[in-house]
């Protein structure tokens, strides 16, 4: 896992192998996905389980997505790109 410390949660943020796959699937670099976690909107399914997204206003997908496990640290389990938020 990559890991480096959010100054926004202050955890540490942990990314499993499917994560940094994803990443480089979706063309995002460590510092798009720091500023992800740093500046995007958090929308909690409950109180571990968030999405992290923002707009990246030189990408053409739409939203970029962080699907996060909130505990000691913040595992960041994938990426996901082309999202719409959506209440419920």
């Amino acid at each position: 896992m990559t890991t480096w410390e959010s100054q926004r949660f202050g955890k540490r943020v942990q990314l499993t192998h499917h994560a940094v796959d994803r990443m480089a699937q979706r063309h995002l670099d460590h510092a798009d996905l720091e500023d992800l976690i740093e500046t995007g909107s958090v929308k909690q399914k409950d109180s571990e389980h968030w999405w992290i997204f923002k707009h990246f206003p030189r990408r053409d997908d739409n939203l970029v997505r962080a699907a996060v496990l909130a505990r000691e640290a913040l595992i960041i389990k994938t990426i996901m790109t082309h999202w719409e938020e959506r209440d419920g």
